[in-house]
């Protein structure tokens, strides 16, 4: 099942940390882009191609803050515009490579895909905590899943399936029927559960101490089309107000997964986690090492369904009543393709 793209939005290229003075490439939308840093430290993003014989950019030599074609030799500047044609006392006026938009935020490049004038940098996403010095940052990885984004995305809009494929990480025995609730807010989708009175979570161990007493546990999943989850999850210890907004004693996190859409049949999910402690290298690894168990869980199963939905079969999606959020998500990423353009 193909799914149409929203090309007007701030998609996640790569990792702030993995793009600097060198040519390389990513996918993004099913489109091949030439990423580097210029000398004054921006980003640039170019189709991978030369309009010539297009021979992909990426194979070729970085001058300055211009491209060298590695096939004969055009070179182009971050604008995309062709500043040089060997042979030629001025390059074709029609030698012209698109260049995207792009932005940083949050320890990630971010770039625009459609219309590059409807482009703002300041709705490039970011979360207030990143900024609050009671946080702490613990940076993740760009994990590789092959299946289509938008399967991701029923997964971060779903609290229900983590007490089947968490149950060593994120989940709690015997919770299967604790109510969820969801809502559309904007271009936005909210979903939300309690567990009240149940055992630290396994990836909360050794975060904070409770002396052994049960908590009450939340999650607020913020599903922002067509490409952001930010999860709010944490735990107050039972009985001190936390469901009624009384937090000042817990551990909270936010996970947050930034994904960029490659092609219909897989995506890559760039996640990090902000929680209200301080670094402690050692706390880091350990809840580091815990959520890439638990994101590898979920790609498994990922995979698998991509993998199934690929299979020439008659077959027809059966809905549950736990599948409202994603519903909502789907339909604004529907009404958001609807209305940009690549």
């Amino acid at each position: 099942m193909n799914a149409a793209f929203a090309y007007d939005a701030w998609y996640p290229l790569a990792w702030s940390r993995d793009v600097g003075r060198e040519l390389t490439t990513r996918r993004v939308l099913e489109e091949d882009l030439v990423v580097y840093r210029t000398e004054g430290g921006s980003v640039a993003a170019l189709d991978d191609a030369c309009p010539h014989r297009l021979a992909p950019l990426s194979l070729g030599t970085l001058r300055g803050d211009a491209v060298e074609c590695g096939y004969h030799g055009l070179t182009f500047d971050c604008s995309g515009s062709c500043v040089s044609a060997p042979g030629m006392p001025r390059p074709p006026l029609s030698a012209q490579v698109r260049s995207y938009p792009t932005s940083e935020s949050m320890g990630m490049v971010w770039v625009w895909m459609g219309d590059p004038r409807r482009a703002d940098p300041a709705q490039v996403f970011r979360l207030p905590q990143y900024d609050d010095p009671t946080y702490s940052v613990v940076e993740g990885d760009a994990l590789p899943v092959q299946a289509n984004y938008l399967s991701l995305a029923d997964n971060l809009c779903d609290p229900t399936h983590v007490v089947y494929v968490h149950k060593t990480t994120l989940a709690s025995a015997g919770r299967e029927e604790t109510r969820v609730q969801h809502e559309r807010q904007g271009n936005k989708v909210v979903t939300w559960r309690w567990v009240i009175d149940g055992p630290l979570i396994p990836v909360f161990q050794g975060l904070k101490d409770f002396g052994g007493a049960n908590v009450d546990r939340w999650h607020y999943y913020h599903y922002h089309a067509p490409c952001i989850a930010v999860i709010d999850f944490g735990s107050a210890r039972t009985g001190t107000g936390a469901p009624e907004g009384n937090r000042d004693d817990c551990i909270q996190m936010y996970a947050c997964h930034f994904i960029t859409p490659i092609d219909q049949r897989s995506c890559m999910q760039h996640w990090l986690v902000l929680k209200n402690s301080p670094a402690d290298p050692a706390v880091d690894a350990r809840l580091r090492d815990s959520l890439r168990l638990a994101f590898n869980e979920d790609k498994r199963v990922l995979e698998a369904i991509q993998r199934n939905e690929d299979k020439p079969r008659e077959w027809k999606r059966v809905h549950l009543a736990l599948d409202g959020s994603s519903i909502k998500m789907r339909r604004i990423v529907e009404e958001m393709a609807a209305s940009s353009s690549a």
